[in-house]
């Protein structure tokens, strides 16, 4: 189980040399304006930090980034291991750009995981470290969770968010999500071989079935990924698991689970 301490909102930014462009500090003045930072441009850019509004966007989202290093050599290595192999339910699509840091340079979209025996709609845009994790998670947590409390095999999981460009529980001015990044999935419910739904919403404080099934599912989230938040966490995720894998901590070692 992970490490718990204090409230988590995908926090976790270390200090890094800031690679600001004039593009990036136009948008960062727009900020300010609208929210009514009074700070100098120039201390912003010392800390390393980006205020960003809808650049490049038709919506106005605003939020607080900055460049990461660790998330490009992470993707790439990934890549390069061979880690993710394209099939019928995992497709490579043209990189996810902008505005601004959002997206990812290499996306896949995945349609099933377990060997296409597990559905996953609608299918989530994810960067390729998260692809591994998710399959793994979906065949030997939750598929083996729906056999062992239902008796039967699980056939889809529902998919209620993956690659969106906007800031932690869409609150203006905010960091920007790890779904930002791809690097996020938020699941709903989960339909077994019968046609019977497990909600996160409905089943969390179901029957003594669904509440085990959820319990287990979210308790084997926190050995695979980094970030697991449910219903137990705030009002925000009392529908959803939300499952990412963001650096934590100084070392970027730390988990959090809740």
């Amino acid at each position: 189980m992970g490490r718990i301490g204090g409230r988590h909102d995908e926090r976790g930014f270390e200090g890094v040399k800031p690679s600001l462009t004039k593009l990036r500090v136009v948008c960062a003045v727009m900020v300010l304006r609208r929210i009514r930072v009074f700070l100098p441009l120039s201390l912003l850019m010392m800390s390393g930090l980006v205020l960003l509004w809808g650049c490049g966007s038709s919506s106005n989202v605003d939020f607080v980034a900055k460049k990461e290093p660790w998330r490009s050599a992470e993707e790439q290595a990934c890549i390069a291991s061979g880690a993710v192999r394209q099939s019928n339910f995992v497709r490579a699509k043209s990189a996810l750009g902008g505005p601004s840091v959002c997206g990812t340079e290499s996306p896949y979209e995945m349609s099933a995981a377990n060997g296409g025996r597990v559905s996953m709609k609608p299918p989530a845009m994810l960067r390729c470290p998260m692809i591994p994790q998710v399959d793994r998670w979906i065949a030997e947590v939750v598929e083996p969770a729906a056999r062992f409390h239902f008796r039967q095999s699980l056939a889809e999981v529902t998919v209620a968010a993956s690659y969106a460009c906007r800031p932690i529980n869409h609150q203006s001015g905010g960091r920007l999500s790890e779904h930002g990044y791809a690097n996020a999935l938020d699941v709903s419910r989960f339909t077994l071989a019968s046609g019977e739904i497990i909600t996160v919403k409905g089943g969390w404080y179901g029957t003594e079935q669904e509440r085990a099934f959820l319990r287990e599912v979210h308790s084997g989230a926190c050995s695979t990924f980094t970030t697991v938040l449910g219903p137990n966490y705030d009002s925000n995720h009392k529908d959803h698991f939300h499952v990412d894998l963001a650096r934590h901590g100084r070392d970027g070692l730390m988990r959090i689970c809740k």
